[in-house]
């Protein structure tokens, strides 16, 4: 299980700096045929704008998984212990509903786009760039779910069960 675990981050690490450089390429080549040649590319802005979405939100994915996000810890430094872990048990339960929450509504989003039948760039549907965001966010709340799940066992179970 581990070594497939393995391979998705591997496989997500490829995709986050594939992506990157793809974005930066072109939009370095796109500033050279506007500035050099005075044309550009019809389709490379909107695409530029989907693949800065998709980073985002791949980036997201990665930090979740070694669970380091962005946050504001005033409080929980000057707690005791015990009731470090309960925020933090807390902590992982808010932002696993925050993300359920997240992945449902960008889901229904998603689907109103797909009726609206919109394109983005070439004969792409909008709605298939705009599918990174409930994947991303299913992703990020599976991840925080089993966050919440393996500090919950560590805080409530005992020692003594866990070994036995």
């Amino acid at each position: 299980m581990s070594r497939m675990i393995s391979i998705l981050h591997k496989i997500e690490d490829a995709l986050l700096v594939s992506l990157l450089l793809l974005m930066i390429g072109l939009a370095v080549f796109q500033i050279v045929l506007r500035n050099g040649f005075e044309a550009g590319i019809v389709w490379a802005d909107p695409l530029i704008r989907v693949l800065v979405l998709w980073l985002g939100l791949i980036g997201a994915m990665v930090a979740s998984r070694t669970d380091n996000h962005i946050s504001i810890d005033i409080v929980s430094k000057y707690l005791p212990t015990g009731l470090q872990r309960v925020a933090g048990l807390l902590i992982y339960l808010f932002t696993t509903i925050i993300c359920a929450l997240m992945t449902w509504h960008s889901a229904r989003f998603v689907l109103m786009e797909k009726a609206d039948g919109m394109l983005a760039f070439f004969s792409v549907p909008i709605w298939l760039c705009e599918l990174i965001i409930p994947f991303a966010f299913g992703i990020i709340t599976i991840r925080y779910a089993l966050f919440f799940l393996g500090n919950l066992i560590r805080i409530f179970i005992p020692r003594s069960l866990k070994h036995s």
